[in-house]
C-alpha cells in the first residue's frame, strides 16, 4: 500500500512538473519590438504568389540562392534586406533582415 501512494505522490509531482512553465535555463527568450518590421514600407518587397521571373524582374538577381531542398522544392532568395521563400517557382513568403 505504502509502495502505490509512493508510487502515485511520483507521478503527481511528475505530472505537476511537465506543465509547469519552462525556466530560464530551458529556453531563451527573445523580444522583438512591436510593429518593428511593419515600420519598414513592405509594399517594396515580393508578395506570395509572384512568380521567380517577376521577382528577378522588379528586384534584380539575389546575392544568393540557395536550394531547391525537399519536396515539394523549397529555394530561398536572399537579397541584402530580405530572403524571399519559393515553392516551385511562386514565392510563398519573404522575411526582413532584421536592421543593424
Amino acid at each position: 500500500m505504502k509502495k502505490n501512494r509512493t508510487l502515485f505522490g511520483v507521478m503527481a509531482v511528475m505530472a505537476t512538473l511537465s506543465f509547469a512553465p519552462a525556466s530560464g535555463a530551458l529556453a531563451e527568450e527573445i523580444k522583438i519590438p512591436v510593429g518593428s518590421q511593419a515600420a519598414r514600407d513592405q509594399g517594396q518587397f515580393p508578395a506570395s504568389g509572384l512568380t521567380q521571373a517577376s521577382v528577378r524582374t522588379k528586384w534584380g538577381n539575389p546575392t544568393e540562392v540557395r536550394g531547391p531542398v525537399g519536396e515539394p522544392p523549397i529555394t530561398q532568395w536572399i537579397y541584402p534586406d530580405f530572403i524571399v521563400y519559393f515553392e516551385g517557382n511562386r514565392v510563398i513568403h519573404t522575411v526582413l533582415k532584421p536592421e543593424h
